[in-house]
């Protein structure tokens, strides 16, 4: 009989909420709120205004569960991504928070100062199919880690206690994944 790989339970609580399931959601929230938490706070060092951006996610974690693909990603690196993105983007509409919440506003690369115009959403949908394709191109253990260090904000110290590895190995992992993504983005 073959072995077959555990199933994350996290999958499983995402697939519920994406039939409206309360309690599956309530659940979801129980076992992943901190590690979100942790993402958000790395963006949004002012507490209150993290714990705001924590709820805005995970509202748009149960609008959006059924969007879950298990192929992609692992449920917590795709809540992490949907966390990042929503810390991010509550930074870029209140500026004033931001200056409360940070020394220093020009140590935010990612605070756009214009709106985004056609060509700008063109060329990053460009560039987004482009990663997504390289990063399909990474195998095994080395896509796992670049996927869990951008989307799941995880540190390479994080990753290798997740992932049960050398800290070296970890690294070098992520160091020719990058490598590799690289090379791939600029032949794109």
């Amino acid at each position: 009989m073959p072995l077959q790989a555990p199933v994350d339970p996290l999958e499983t609580l995402l697939a519920r909420c994406a039939l409206a399931d309360r309690a599956a959601f309530e659940r979801l929230y129980r076992l992943s709120a901190a590690q979100l938490f942790g993402v958000v706070l790395r963006i949004v060092p002012d507490r209150d205004l993290a714990a705001d951006v924590l709820q805005e996610t995970y509202v748009k974690i149960w609008q959006r569960a059924g969007d879950y693909r298990a192929d992609l990603a692992t449920a917590l690196t795709w809540m992490a991504a949907i966390a990042r993105h929503q810390a991010i983007d509550t930074l870029r509409r209140s500026p004033q928070r931001l200056a409360a919440a940070a020394t220093d506003i020009d140590t935010l690369p990612w605070l756009a100062d214009d709106a985004e115009g056609p060509q700008d959403a063109t060329e990053r949908a460009l560039g987004e199919q482009a990663l997504h394709r390289c990063l399909d191109e990474l195998q095994g253990q080395q896509r796992r880690a670049m996927l869990l260090a951008w989307f799941g904000g995880l540190t390479h110290e994080e990753l290798a206690l997740r992932l049960q590895t050398p800290l070296g190995t970890v690294k070098s992992w992520l160091r020719r994944g990058l490598m590799r993504l690289k090379t791939c983005l600029e032949g794109a």
